[in-house]
């Protein structure tokens, strides 16, 4: 419960900070800029990671929790609890951003710029880039440590950069569903299937890809007993 707790809180902070820099950015005319804002997701993911990495891995993410249990590194009873208390983090992170800008018509959610097709293939490849670093860099399923939270922060800024304007940069389904839901509007709701399906489907494919280049088993006594527990 701990660990489930922990997921719930960081995801809260993940997308009150990250979706909250979109919502602020629209409503002070582009103060934050794109910039800002994919920092801003990079920095949050950057802390929470510090902050939680030790309590339950700092997933923050439904598809990194399933990346994991792909990989064999994450106990499948653990995997749906993890992703309610994750989305529900999120749920409540968009409901304070519409509490605090009811005028706000998206909440952040994510949309495609072009063709669903461009973006689920983008969120594909960026979710499978994105899990392809945490597993290099984590042990086991914790995402912890200082360097880890550096890196993966900087390849979530760094994919916020270069392809928020095409898809969004979800690559979380939760980071999608919450303020999605929350705003409940059919343009959000009708892609909402792309940034679940395609983050996960990207998450799975990302586990032969750090296999085949590491080869070797290396599971460590530590991912022996994350597994066990």
């Amino acid at each position: 419960m701990r660990a489930c707790l922990a997921e719930g809180i960081g995801t809260f902070a993940m997308v009150f900070a990250g979706t909250g820099a979109i919502v602020v950015n629209a409503d002070s005319g582009g103060v934050v800029t794109h910039v800002g804002i994919a920092l801003t997701f990079g920095l949050v993911v950057m802390v929470i990671i510090q902050a939680i990495g030790d309590v339950s891995g700092a997933h923050i993410n439904p598809a990194v929790t399933i990346g994991f249990w792909v990989a064999g590194h994450f106990p499948a009873r653990k995997v749906l609890p993890y992703i309610g208390f994750q989305v529900t983090g999120a749920l409540v992170a968009s409901g304070f951003l519409k509490l605090l800008f009811p005028d706000s018509t998206t909440l952040g959610a994510t949309v495609p710029a072009g063709s669903p097709f461009q973006s689920f293939v983008f969120e594909i490849l960026l979710t499978g880039t994105l899990m392809f670093v945490i597993l290099c860099v984590s042990t086991g399923s914790n995402e912890k440590g200082l360097m880890a939270g550096i890196t993966i922060g900087a390849v979530v800024a760094l994919e916020a950069l270069f392809a928020g304007p095409v898809s969004g940069a979800s690559m979380n389904p939760a980071r999608s569903i919450g303020p999605a839901v929350l705003a409940w509007q059919p343009g959000t709701l009708g892609v909402l299937w792309l940034y679940i399906a395609a983050p996960v489907i990207g998450a799975v494919i990302a586990v032969p890809w750090c296999r085949w280049i590491q080869p070797v088993d290396s599971t460590t006594g530590d991912e022996l007993a994350d597994v066990a527990s």
